[in-house]
């Protein structure tokens, strides 16, 4: 089960990577930050900025582990086979727990569902994250957890705070449970646990964040109740609302947390393993940045193993068996085939993402014009292929390098990829690089290729800037 998902991970994230539906925000920030590690250095991305320091805006030394594995296989597509590696090994220790104490029957739904379950099949549709470090480590916790090895399951869990800053407050939270559930024995390693999760959380936000520029600058803005679409005003009646009403409003809130629940028929309820999603759901909820709370993108990533782990501990505390054990599975798997046409995993058996799309082999042709080591600015989805040999930004994108030495743009990406400019200002911004002394190396297929001739003028507007912006 765990190779056949592994494998149709690795189609699918691929396929969307060979067609250019891969975006610079995220992949390919993540293969520079894996290349830094890889060429021995502290971990930047020229896509964040020039420079950018990466520990300074998420905590997430665990990607060095890649970084030998770059060294054999400097691509984007090792991290997305890596990424599939790591998802799908998290279906085993799940599903050998549902075996040990449901049967074999119910390990078989169990893995299946959580392995197509629509937040796993979000995250893994969509670029590489860190968080793919993040699922293994709770599915292993978790189903120690559930088992009563209570200090295997603080050793799983404690290696969160490596992947991302905001997980130390899940590593919290297994710790007070393991506290409730482990009795006088498990007190003390459950309060030396929770307390190690919010150790990590304070070192991460205050002490490594304050050393960089910027800090969690980003993700702090995004839970500022200062009147964000998520709030009512700020100070305190702002803050209240966000966690309050803030939580379950607007109705998509409400959708996202249904969703979560209804592949387990809101059994996950019953467990107290579930009070471990609490810190990723809540501060999802409660941002202001409307992306937090749907059902796209990668944030149910973390979520998804909690909650079948739920799931399970729920069954095994209601002793279902025989037909009433029955009923529980066959309304799990109807859910998750009902849900599965409206996520990524469905694309496996659509024909058009086995095509080849004549494009992508203009593309690289176009791109190979392109030195190694040149400094370039190009569209979102042309520079995860780029990260790996060139020092890569977005074209258009305020923080890029300015006056780069190539721009490449794809001027026909299809309308829910075009960013961060729309049709209109990127035929402005080529009009003006071509004033400014880029000339056209490269007009094919949509996909337009400038190289820059000679020094440019620092006082007129750079490549992405429109005339009388800021930039």
């Amino acid at each position: 089960m765990a190779g056949a998902l592994c494998f149709a991970y690795t189609a699918l994230s691929l396929r969307i990577h060979e067609h250019l539906l891969s975006h610079s925000f995220d992949l390919g920030i993540f293969v520079q930050v894996v290349q830094s590690y890889a060429d021995g250095n502290l971990p930047v991305s020229e896509v964040k900025g020039p420079d950018f320091p990466v520990l300074g805006d998420h905590f997430s030394p665990v990607l060095a582990l890649l970084a030998p594995l770059y060294r054999l296989w400097p691509s984007a597509e090792l991290l997305l086979v890596a990424q599939a590696a790591l998802v799908a090994a998290s279906v085993l220790p799940l599903a050998f727990w549902a075996r040990r104490t449901l049967g074999s029957a119910a390990a078989v739904v169990i893995g299946t569902c959580y392995g197509v379950s629509w937040g796993i099949a979000s995250g893994v549709g969509y670029d590489f994250h860190e968080w793919a470090f993040a699922v293994p480590l709770l599915a292993f916790s978790l189903t120690a957890l559930g088992s009563g090895r209570l200090r295997a399951a603080a050793y799983w869990a404690l290696p969160l705070v490596l992947v991302k800053e905001d997980l130390g407050l899940t590593v919290a939270a297994i710790g007070l449970v393991i506290a409730w559930r482990g009795g006088r024995g498990g007190r003390r390693l459950g309060f030396v646990t929770a307390a190690a999760g919010l150790a990590a959380v304070a070192l991460a936000v205050l002490v490594l964040a304050a050393s960089h520029p910027g800090g969690f600058d980003g993700y702090f803005a995004s839970h500022n109740p200062g009147g964000g679409a998520g709030t009512s005003g700020g100070g305190l009646i702002g803050f209240l609302h966000q966690v309050t009403l803030g939580l379950i409003t607007p109705q998509e809130k409400v959708t996202t947390l249904i969703l979560i629940l209804a592949p387990t028929l809101f059994l996950a309820l019953r467990s107290p393993l579930l009070l471990i999603a609490l810190p990723t759901v809540v501060w999802r909820l409660a941002s202001d940045y409307p992306a937090h709370w749907g059902t796209g993108y990668h944030y149910a990533l973390p979520i998804m193993p909690i909650v079948f782990a739920a799931f399970i501990d729920a069954l095994h505390r209601r002793r279902a068996s025989g037909h009433s054990l029955g009923r529980y599975l066959a309304g799990s798997a109807a859910v998750t085939l009902l849900l599965l046409p409206h996520f990524p995993l469905w694309q496996l058996v659509q024909p058009a993402t086995w095509r080849t799309d004549p494009r992508s082999a203009v593309a690289r042709s176009v791109m190979a014009e392109i030195p190694d080591g040149a400094t370039v600015q190009a569209s979102n989805n042309l520079g995860p292929h780029l990260a790996g040999r060139t020092s890569v930004s977005v074209y258009g994108w305020k923080d890029s390098r300015p006056d780069p030495e190539w721009i490449m743009v794809d001027t026909k990406v299809v309308p829910n990829h075009r960013w961060p400019m729309s049709v209109e200002q990127e035929l402005v911004a080529l009009d003006i690089a071509r004033f400014r002394g880029y000339r056209t190396v490269a007009e094919r297929d949509g996909f337009v290729l400038l190289s820059r001739t000679g020094q440019q003028d620092a006082t007129r507007p750079r490549p992405g800037q429109l005339p009388g912006t800021a930039g």
